[in-house]
């Protein structure tokens, strides 16, 4: 029984040791001083709060030994406290800026619910998550990236995660069963293709892990965007296609950078999907419009099915199970 209680006591945190011992120091002392001085220390609290206030070096010289035997116990708690305490606040401190270290270079599991997963460190990630956390009200972003060597970011709201997105043990530390949504970004530093297979395996492994996550996959080439809504997608960013868009607006432009502009006015707008209540059903695109700019709301479509209607005709008649497409 004793070397089982002895093992159990090996078991525990170092830091936890330390305190178990320390507190058998005081208590030991402090009894033993309240027997050895009984007028001194009338109390058993008294010799322990003795035995604490000596051991700590506060010396308080409220209560102080007179016999030879009290000085001389008085003495060893000095010498054999010192060393505890200083153990344990060394052993605090030192505890402190391992978890801090380990935090910040991203070996600590991330707990929480409803937060965003962003897979890879790039310029695109990077203006995004600025964008997250300079709101009013941001949202947790957990980062996960193999090339970083520490969080890149510096906010509370960023909790940064090292490893390759395609390993379980990295995404578990995501906590993906209670994140709200997954953005998946290429790795422009491979080939195209290479880069599509890391992201589509990315999503494989989070599909396989939690179904139920909503993931957003970037994809260079046009050749794996079917692959990628088999994998499991649930939306799919054609970068290199909305880039080539761009270019063709300028190339067909005076110079002037138009849609640049027209974007970078939207910037700060959220596009969202709505679908349409009971007093919408019947109205015309034309009314719909009107009453939505009186509350400061631009509608620039209509997405019914799988098919999506861009500025119709005034008189478009608005259906149930119609979705508005509304930039707030």
């Amino acid at each position: 029984m004793p070397n089982r209680i002895y093992i159990s006591f090996l078991r525990l945190p170092l830091l936890v040791r330390i305190l178990f011992i320390a507190l058998l120091v005081f208590l030991s002392f402090g009894i033993a001083i309240h027997f050895l001085e009984p007028g001194t220390f009338p109390t058993i609290f008294d010799g322990i709060w003795w035995a604490i206030i000596t051991a700590s070096t506060v010396g308080y010289g409220d209560y102080v030994p007179h016999s030879f035997l009290g000085r001389l116990t008085a003495l060893i708690l000095i010498l054999l406290g010192v060393g505890i305490v200083s153990s344990y606040f060394g052993t605090l401190a030192a505890a402190a800026v391992t978890k801090q270290d380990a935090f910040a270079e991203g070996r600590v599991p991330f707990k929480g619910n409803g937060h965003i997963v962003i897979i890879g460190w790039n310029e695109r990630s990077k203006e995004l998550i600025s964008k997250l956390t300079n709101v009013h009200y941001p949202q947790m972003i957990v980062l996960i990236d193999e090339t970083l060597e520490a969080n890149p970011v510096k906010s509370r709201f960023v909790h940064f995660i090292q490893g390759k997105g395609h390993v379980d043990e990295t995404i578990i530390k995501s906590d993906i069963e209670k994140a709200e949504k997954v953005l998946i970004t290429a790795d422009r530093g491979n080939d195209e293709l290479q880069a599509d297979m890391n992201s589509i395996l990315t999503l494989l492994t989070i599909k396989g892990l939690c179904v139920k996550v909503k993931c957003i996959v970037e994809i260079l080439t046009a050749e794996q965007v079917v692959n990628a809504i088999r994998a499991g997608a649930d939306e799919v960013i054609q970068s290199n296609k909305l880039t080539s868009v761009f270019m063709v607006n300028s190339l067909h432009s005076n110079g002037d950078g138009l849609l640049s502009n027209v974007v970078h006015q939207l910037q700060e707008s959220r596009l969202s999907a709505s679908t349409a209540t009971g007093d919408e059903i019947g109205k015309s695109f034309n009314e719909i419009c009107l009453m939505l700019l009186t509350h400061g709301f631009l509608l620039i479509g209509i997405k019914r099915g799988e098919e999506t209607i861009l500025n119709p005709s005034h008189t478009f008649e608005i259906e149930a199970d119609d979705q508005l497409l509304i930039f707030k």
